[in-house]
């Protein structure tokens, strides 16, 4: 069974303060994250091996922007983010 099956997934925008690498300019941008809530109850076509995935399985994001255009108007060059952590664990 698919990882994918375990889970509902939902996209979210959340901001963070970046600074553009060419003007050294900071500002927010909000980012793009695909939400991953593990389901309530496990697929019915599931196995043994599927229930031990599913007892291990947790909430995450991850992100989806991997770059960003700078907002100061005299640059407005596009930019790779780094310095973020591309997979955040959500508690609940």
């Amino acid at each position: 069974m698919d990882e994918r099956a375990f889970y509902r997934e939902s996209q979210t925008t959340k901001p963070a303060t970046l600074n553009c690498p060419f003007c050294k300019t900071s500002n927010s941008y909000e980012l793009r994250w695909l939400v991953r809530r593990k389901m309530d109850k496990l697929p019915r076509q599931a196995d043994e091996r599927d229930r031990a995935k599913f007892a291990k399985a947790a909430n995450y994001m991850v992100l989806l922007d991997d770059k960003a255009a700078c907002k100061n108007p005299r640059c407005r060059r596009s930019f790779e983010i780094s310095g973020m952590k591309t997979t955040a664990f959500l508690s609940e």
